[in-house]
């Protein structure tokens, strides 16, 4: 099997590579990358040493798809990440690699008959939609209620039934356009697609920054004894993620990688689901057992743009299609930070200090 993953050098499309070329040494793996992303440039030694074909190239411009051969699957993890990419009045950049980029992969995929498989973001669900939902305020962090005011939410998290009118971030507006895009390739064009909408991804080589790897950089300014803070919501930390294991999405796109058929044209939510959920008050805790360090966490209760109380995936309608579920939890997800951390310290300070 041939397969092409751009976003390649970045944090999930490098461990996806790399997973890859662990359990199937015999398939091709190409990885498409633009290097814009800070610490992707330590993923190509990585990616080298496992097989992976390294390609210089940015899926914004359709010309650098031309050097690479034809594949049987596209996977699609390229992105300009974070939630407020574009909010200063300056989207280009975003626009261009979530939207047109996207585009561009979608022909490459259809030239060569490739099937389709997009990882695209929980943020495609609206912020004020969010923010009315009905929760209860428990000792360490707000819980979503069983009783709400709009389908596709329960206690258990937000499905893929969720409404979808509203503002949602520029971020996940280009990532909304693009499950358009992919469901008209998919019904037209008989491109086989599946698209993920997937909560917080978190892992070792995540360079994690304030608006995108939150998990990592609560771990590493733990570590490194820095500045933390509690923005919004009263300062009290409670509000909540789940967080998936980059090993646990792999599971996923391994089992469709080899069963599209199974999922073709579908739209699953995938995130690390209840179990897998903490509130940032809850993580101070978990961090400071594994690190042994305590550090200043400063209180800020005003809310910040584009920020949200609460979000778990419900993971119902995955894991009845594809028998996955994340393995992984919080515990396990910070003790394998910190040892990455410890390992490669010399590299990740200046990164993430």
């Amino acid at each position: 099997m041939k397969i092409l993953i751009t976003g390649g050098a970045g944090f999930v499309g490098s461990a996806l590579a790399i997973s890859l070329k662990v359990n199937y040494p015999d398939y091709q793996v190409f990885a498409l990358d633009n290097l814009k992303r800070r610490g992707s440039e330590l993923n190509l030694s990585r990616l080298k040493k496992h097989g992976v074909e390294f390609v210089h190239g940015d899926i914004r411009n359709k010309e650098d798809f031309d050097s690479i051969p034809a594949v049987d699957t596209v996977i699609e993890a390229s992105a300009e990440p974070s939630v407020l990419a574009g909010l200063d009045g300056t989207p280009d950049y975003l626009i261009n690699t979530n939207l047109v980029g996207t585009v561009n992969c979608l022909n490459y995929a259809l030239k060569h008959k490739a099937g389709f498989i997009f990882l695209s973001t929980s943020r495609v669900y609206p912020i004020k939609t969010i923010e009315t939902l009905n929760f209860v305020e428990e000792e360490t962090r707000f819980a979503l209620s069983d009783d709400q005011p709009v389908p596709g939410v329960s206690s258990k998290g937000i499905s893929e039934d969720f409404p979808l009118n509203g503002a949602r971030s520029l971020y996940g507006t280009t990532k909304l356009a693009s499950e358009l895009i992919i469901q008209e390739y998919n019904e037209f064009y008989n491109l086989k697609t599946v698209i993920n909408r997937c909560g917080v991804i978190t892992g070792p080589w995540q360079m994690g920054k304030v608006d995108q790897g939150v998990m990592v950089l609560w771990i590493a300014k733990h570590y490194f004894e820095q500045q933390l803070g509690y923005f919004g919501y009263g300062g009290t930390g409670k509000q909540i993620r789940d967080m998936l294991h980059v090993a646990d999405l792999y599971r996923l796109i391994d089992w469709q990688l080899h069963n599209l058929d199974k999922v073709n044209g579908e739209i699953l939510n995938a995130g690390g689901g209840l179990q897998s959920s903490a509130s940032l008050q809850e993580l101070t805790k978990i961090c400071q057992e594994v690190t042994g360090k305590t550090i200043p966490i400063k209180v800020v209760p005003e809310n910040r743009t584009a920020d949200i109380r609460l979000y778990v995936t419900d993971n119902t309608k995955v894991t009845a299609l594809t028998g996955w579920k994340p393995e992984i939890g919080i515990k396990q997800i910070v003790e394998e930070i910190t040892a990455w951390l410890q390992e490669n310290e010399a590299d990740l300070a200046p990164i993430l200090r």
